[in-house]
């Protein structure tokens, strides 16, 4: 049993909440499209785009280096806009155990929000905490939205 950690993220988004919920649960693929210099790539392994179950293999770069993340969609809800990613394969589950992300578009008052919730076990105490892939969803984020407000 590791050390159980928990990441959250919100980013305020200028762009329209359904079409950016709709690139991530629908589109995935679009991402490299909108900012290719954080992901290189979405291929669909298994299963249908936007489908509970459906598995997809993400190409990214983090710090410079080329990585790798194998997840299956855990979980989707329309209506609260919310999906689930969790890692089966690739280069976080070597160092990790049980890494997932949770991309949640919530609204507070007038404003609508992107939040990324990255949950995972550390082996032990010398394995350090992913604040470097929290800022990376972070810089993703802010590329989709802004390309999202610039098509617009």
């Amino acid at each position: 049993m590791g050390l159980k950690s928990v990441l959250c993220a919100k980013i305020e988004m200028k762009a329209n909440k359904d079409v950016f919920y709709d690139v991530f649960t629908n589109k995935p693929h679009h991402v490299s499209i909108m900012c290719p210099f954080h992901v290189q790539g979405c291929e669909l392994l298994e299963g249908v785009f936007g489908t509970v179950g459906s598995k997809i293999c993400w190409t990214y770069t983090l710090e410079g280096k080329e990585k790798i993340s194998k997840q299956v969609i855990e979980t989707i809800d329309e209506e609260k806009k919310v999906i689930t990613f969790k890692e089966f394969e690739g280069d976080l589950v070597n160092k990790y155990d049980n890494w997932k992300a949770t991309l949640h578009i919530e609204t507070k008052g007038e404003i609508d929000l992107v939040s990324w919730t990255m949950e995972y076990e550390r082996p032990n105490e010398n394995v350090p905490e992913l604040i470097n892939l929290l800022d990376f969803i972070i810089g993703m984020t802010k590329v989709v939205d802004d390309h999202h407000v610039k098509m617009n």
